[in-house]
């Protein structure tokens, strides 16, 4: 099973509910190619009856059908979820209404108290590298929170004044102890909140393999020119074979598995969701 949850995890997680006291919203972004599997459980159990808007990250790296089909299935339930481009700023002039709108009753009880208007106070929560730092810096129109693409960048929390409507309290990227199922383990790794040091790549690789064929036919054929038909592990063996991945006449597998996780993570595959629900 993988598992990553350390130390300064367990820490900022601590941090993070102290600090709920003082905001009036969170913000909690989920990736849109993931928009269940990167869902931390402990923070829905804490947030209790804080204001909650969900926005999801990278939707230009998703499956354009998925991200309408996921938009419908919170719309169900009496969630709203909002899709977000932070690198295009698609959607981003729609959080500062959207939190208005979550929190107009407790703004009008404000004004009704004769309290001067302030900006809305809102937390910014996620798993490791879900994009919060490049969606805060493209919200403040300048460099201010440090951005990496890799999980753990920002390291403490700080506040940051994004317009005179909104202070935003920026969080480290935080996971949850255990994971109930391999698969959302998998979804976390291949999308890169779980480091790839900590993870073994062949059972991760040979998953998304098997789940490309079934919900993406055709892709690993128009990239790697093989027969996607093959046996998984033959299907390793092929790209290996046409990239001349050898190490000593035996097939370097390790950049195999690099190749086929930098290509999915740089569209290289195309937009690919990979949470679905009814068996899709």
């Amino acid at each position: 099973m993988i598992q990553w949850y350390p130390g300064h995890m367990a820490k900022a997680q601590k941090e993070m509910e102290e600090k709920l006291k003082l905001v009036d919203i969170v913000l909690e972004l989920v990736d849109a190619r993931i928009p269940i599997s990167s869902f931390n459980p402990i923070i829905k159990e804490k947030l209790k009856d804080k204001p909650h808007i969900v926005l999801a990250t990278k939707s230009n790296m998703a499956d354009e059908h998925w991200n309408n089909l996921w938009q419908l299935e919170f719309a169900k339930n009496n969630d709203s979820i909002l899709f977000i481009d932070s690198i295009k700023r698609q959607n981003l002039n729609k959080i500062i209404p959207l939190c208005k709108l979550a929190l107009q009753e407790k703004i009008k009880k404000e004004k009704e108290k004769g309290m001067k208007e302030r900006p809305i106070r809102a937390m910014v929560v996620g798993i490791p590298n879900v994009g919060k730092s490049t969606l805060i810096n493209q919200l403040v129109g300048k460099k201010t929170a440090f951005v990496g693409d890799k999980p753990g960048v920002t390291k403490s929390q700080q506040w940051i004044k994004i317009h005179k409507d909104l202070d935003l309290l920026d969080t480290p990227g935080v996971l949850w102890p255990k994971f109930d199922e391999q698969k959302v383990a998998y979804h976390l790794a291949l999308t890169g909140a779980i480091k790839d040091q900590i993870f073994h790549k062949d059972d991760v690789i040979l998953y998304f393999i098997s789940f490309m064929q079934e919900k993406y036919p055709g892709s690993l054929n128009q990239r790697y020119q093989i027969d996607e038909h093959l046996e998984k592990l033959e299907i390793l063996h092929e790209i290996a074979r046409a990239k001349n991945f050898y190490q000593k006449n035996e097939i370097d597998y390790e950049r195999v598995f690099d190749l086929i996780l930098n290509d999915f993570r740089s569209l290289k595959l195309g937009r690919i969701t990979l949470d679905r629900f009814n068996n899709e």
